[in-house]
């Protein structure tokens, strides 16, 4: 009996795939490559295309990445960015980590989850731009809401104040962005942890429960160990969002009182396209940046992992070794 020929339809996947393929050679591997080569070159000028390797024109080839990394601009916008992405991510966690605990506690049986879960996640719906503005009127200067607020509460009291401007202090400059990255975000963590803390085994808190293990003991016992590999995903893009911090403080406050809002990428765009056109030194921050990024994401993922898991694969190894060596020689 003649078999029938079957169809292949694996070329369609292949054809289906070529815009998208292309579009990111395009867009994003050429721009890297680039990036990496402008990094060794002395490009620096607006309109000019032709470029030379440092190493050309008799300096090191490291040249570059040394002036980044001895710029007091740099430094400045480096500890900003640290500063600004730790103490955002402190209360936003905490938030966040409460509200869950509190949507998915079985014992509470908090009515209407749904709608408090849309209601929170909704500033992460706005633009950053948009709420960049809204925080700008708020904390407005001399006629804002927060200072209005402020007048009316002193009021009470029988008090007076000045109208203060947020925007002229560096501290002040700080916390109006941390206050509005808090804002913005911890709705998206929320929804990430309560569908981390969801997708737990039922079964695994009522054993706590039996075993007469509190909410607290619960929670530090059971449900932050089977969120670890949820944690790990969300503190790496946490922390790649952190030193990519652009938006908010762009378009809020600018660089701000004594570089207080400045940060990485507003340094990088401030070489490479503010008037300066340093590509070059613009291309060396650049890499810096993603470096950092990779290797503090390397880090992460190497702390917060499973150790027991990770012993499990060494014996396994171990034990495949011993197994070819055994049957090598047989």
């Amino acid at each position: 009996m003649r078999r029938k020929k079957l169809v292949s339809y694996a070329k369609y996947g292949y054809l289906f795939s070529i815009p998208f393929v292309l579009a990111f050679l395009m867009f994003m591997c050429y721009p890297t490559i680039y990036t990496l080569i402008l990094g060794f070159t002395d490009l620096k000028g607006a309109g000019r295309t032709d470029f030379k390797f440092l190493t050309e024109i008799g300096k090191p080839w490291y040249q570059n990445y040394k002036e980044v990394l001895t710029a007091k601009t740099f430094k400045k916008a480096f500890s900003n960015t640290w500063i600004l992405w730790g103490l955002s991510v402190i209360p936003e966690y905490l938030i966040a980590m409460t509200f869950a605990v509190w949507f998915t506690d079985r014992k509470l049986r908090l009515k209407g989850r749904g709608l408090f879960k849309i209601l929170y996640y909704m500033p992460r719906i706005i633009t950053g731009a948009a709420m960049a503005t809204l925080f700008a009127r708020l904390f407005g200067y001399p006629k804002g809401a927060i200072n209005d607020l402020c007048n009316l509460v002193y009021g009470w009291f029988g008090l007076t104040r000045e109208n203060f401007d947020y925007y002229a202090k560096e501290w002040s400059v700080k916390w109006v962005i941390i206050l509005v990255n808090v804002y913005m975000y911890y709705g998206s963590t929320l929804v990430i942890m309560v569908s981390a803390i969801m997708g737990i085994d039922v079964e695994i808190f009522e054993a706590a429960e039996i075993d007469g293990a509190n909410r607290i003991q619960t929670f530090f016992r059971v449900t932050l160990p089977c969120m670890r590999q949820m944690l790990i995903y969300m503190l790496v893009m946490s922390v790649i969002g952190g030193l990519n911090l652009y938006e908010t403080p762009a378009m809020l406050i600018g660089i701000g009182c004594n570089n207080a809002g400045l940060t990485n990428l507003m340094y990088i765009q401030n070489q490479a396209f503010s008037g300066s056109y340093i590509y070059n030194r613009a291309a060396a921050a650049s890499v810096i940046l993603a470096l950092l990024c990779v290797g503090l994401s390397g880090i992460i993922f190497f702390i917060l992992r499973d150790k027991d898991e990770a012993k499990l694969k060494k014996i396994r190894r171990a034990a495949k070794r011993e197994e070819r060596r055994r049957l090598a020689a047989i």
